[in-house]
């Protein structure tokens, strides 16, 4: 959520800021109502001040036996005008917070406007496999290997699911196992959060109200809103909503495993048959909180981290910085690591680095108190995908196919493959 304080300040700064995500937005009711709002509150406290006052004065004069009527009659009307203006303050309160919670946040300054054709390739690892044979696409790669049927997987959910069988689910608990690893080498703490949440945990992530009809809401037998996690981020940035964390507890540094559960409302491409997009995959999210200061800090941290591990699987990727326009509407910077996928002829995201500064912790009243000056700030929010597993089957059975059919195994993940080296046809 922005700060209000800043639309107040500075209307216009916020709006050409917006105005590179291609967001329009008028302020004028807004502030309308913000001053609307002041002016209230400012005639209520007098109002109850004076109430107060004569309220004082009903003893005195009943002591003296003079005549209540007329006091009694203004205390009265007093209090009606108090509850008129009280339930004016909360309509005020409701809309303004409504406004603003629809507002998406401020890029970065150094992000570039626009939208997806102006994202930015920062580095390029390794080169485009070249094949001396017809290569396959990673479907019939998956089918003719036993590793995933497509079929069976429609049949037990409908379309936009799959399922892992034999060395395919052996392949993709690797996968898993790898990221974990590597994540507890790190010094990272493992969570594993419920799959069920709350409206609460959605707003504060920035998903809801706009994209509350695009996650799978579940029935807890009450009026409640619950709904599947659509992402570990989700929850882990609910850890400390409501809270004030102490200055030297920070930064905190975490990851999750969880699957993910997306309604995607829309249609699918042709091209995008297989694992390329679905309703449930299964991912690693590693997060953090930090302080404002070093938060950009932990950003190139998590970007490191997951660009490693797409480079200890030895496929080859490239790193862009999103523009503002491409960027999630809770996240003030973004880099996507995208996995060159042959069949395709391009490149297919596997991991979102961001920053979402103070938009989060503002939604979710997440705190820390500075430990030499006491002041009770708003802190940074970060998350990275460490890995998303859907992209990754199909980018390692694509790039490390051979002219038999086989495909060849990352060695680090042998070690969670029994051994196993090449994945052949039985």
């Amino acid at each position: 959520m922005l700060d209000i304080a800043l639309i107040r300040r500075d209307p216009e700064y916020v709006k050409a800021q917006l105005a590179k995500r291609e967001y329009e937005v008028d302020f004028t009711d807004l502030l309308k109502w913000d001053a609307r709002r002041k002016e209230v509150i400012g005639e209520n406290e007098a109002l109850k001040a004076e109430r107060n006052r004569m309220n004082k004065q009903i003893p005195v004069l009943k002591k003296q036996g003079g005549d209540l009527t007329e006091l009694m009659a203004k205390t009265k009307e007093m209090g009606e005008q108090v509850k008129r203006l009280d339930e004016e303050q909360k309509a005020l309160e409701a809309q303004i917070e409504e406004f603003v919670a629809a507002l998406p946040n401020l890029p970065a300054e150094d992000v570039q406007a626009g939208g997806k054709e102006n994202n930015q390739v920062v580095s390029v690892y390794g080169e485009k496999p070249a094949f001396p044979f017809e290569p396959k696409n990673h479907v019939d790669l998956c089918q003719d290997l036993g590793l995933i049927d497509y079929e069976r997987g429609v049949k037990l959910a409908g379309n936009g699911y799959w399922l892992y069988t034999g060395v395919g689910a052996q392949l993709e608990w690797a996968l898993l196992n790898y990221f974990i690893s590597t994540h507890i080498k790190d010094g990272y703490t493992m969570m594993l959060p419920p799959h069920i949440l709350t409206y609460d945990c959605g707003f504060t992530a920035g998903q809801f109200p706009k994209f509350k009809e695009d996650v799978y809401r579940v029935s807890t037998g009450d009026e409640s809103f619950h709904f599947l996690l659509p992402t570990a981020e989700t929850a882990l940035i609910n850890l400390y909503r409501g809270e004030i964390l102490e200055e030297k507890d920070l930064p905190k540094r975490m990851f999750a495993y969880t699957p993910c559960y997306r309604s995607e409302a829309g249609t699918y491409r042709a091209s995008e048959r297989g694992m390329i997009r679905g309703h449930q995959f299964n991912k690693v999210e590693m997060f953090g909180y930090t302080r404002p200061e070093d938060s950009d800090a932990m950003l190139k941290e998590l970007i490191r981290k997951a660009c490693a591990l797409v480079e200890g699987l030895g496929l080859h990727y490239r790193l862009s910085k999103l523009a503002a326009g491409d960027c999630s509407a809770s996240m003030a910077t973004t880099y996507d690591i995208e996995l060159w996928i042959p069949s395709m002829n391009e490149y297919k995201e596997c991991s979102s680095v961001s920053n979402a500064h103070d938009y989060q912790a503002r939604r979710g009243n997440i705190r820390f108190r500075r430990a030499d000056t006491k002041k009770i700030e708003y802190l940074h929010t970060l998350n990275g995908s460490g890995l998303a597993t859907s992209r990754l089957i199909p980018a390692i059975v694509e790039q490390f196919q051979q002219d038999d059919g086989s495909v060849v195994i990352p060695e680090v993940l042998r070690p969670w493959m029994g051994g196993m080296e090449v994945i052949r046809k039985k």
